[in-house]
């Protein structure tokens, strides 16, 4: 299948320019000034798709320098639902990860993370119904992420597929400040219900964890 394409993705989420073609709703995390996330996963409960459509449903991160999104991204365009990593779009220009179909009512986990050298960044998929496990690596060590992002991105298309739920979520930033780890992400527009449970945050050395118990985009405003 085609790779995912995000067109107009910087623009929106540097929030330069309102223009898009696509109907957006996200909720945002910001690490403290001189923070940044070093890894962030997680489980996607895959919900019903209605129909074959420009439906880009993901979790990602993005860098302060507002250059791209490096994403898990569940496209909807086939008419089945694939999952797949990559990073959008150019600077660098990267090759799309691998992936695989899902369905609704499955689980797939995912997991991104600065590699213990700090070459790159490693991302795993895993269907839980299946066992099927794709890894991947991104050249994208010079880039210093400061924002978490759990996004719905639709283009000729409506929220038509129910709630969107992320359990088990796990952020790692460096630093010692925890204040960001709460219920009360940006919401874009305030154009999303949500809801967020079990917030919990630590701090050892410089590093912070926060973990959530589920994440649900519940339905337009």
């Amino acid at each position: 299948m085609l790779l995912p394409t995000f067109t107009l993705l910087l623009t929106l989420l540097s929030l330069t320019s309102q223009a898009s073609a696509a109907t957006w709703y996200f909720l945002r995390y910001y690490t403290p000034s001189g923070s940044k996330f070093t890894s962030f996963s997680g489980d996607l409960v895959i919900p019903t798709l209605p129909q074959a459509g420009t439906y880009y449903l993901w979790p990602g991160l993005q860098p302060t320098d507002g250059s791209g999104v490096y994403q898990n991204v569940l496209d909807g365009r086939s008419g089945t639902w694939w999952i797949g990593s990559g990073w959008c779009c150019s600077n660098p220009s990267l090759p799309w990860g691998g992936g695989f179909n899902t369905y609704a009512g499955e689980t797939v986990t995912f997991n991104n993370a600065l590699t213990s050298d700090g070459s790159g960044w490693a991302s795993t998929l895993t269907r839980k119904a299946t066992g099927a496990v794709v890894s991947d690596t991104f050249a994208l060590a010079s880039k210093s992420f400061n924002q978490v992002l759990f996004a719905i991105e639709l283009t000729g298309v409506s929220w038509d597929f129910g709630p969107l739920e992320f359990k088990n979520v796990k952020i790692t930033s460096t630093g010692t400040d925890s204040s960001w780890c709460d219920d009360s992400p940006e919401n874009y527009g305030s154009a999303s219900v949500f809801s967020i449970s079990g917030v919990k945050a630590s701090v050892s050395g410089s590093v912070v964890t926060c973990t959530m118990t589920s994440v649900i985009l519940e339905k337009p405003a």
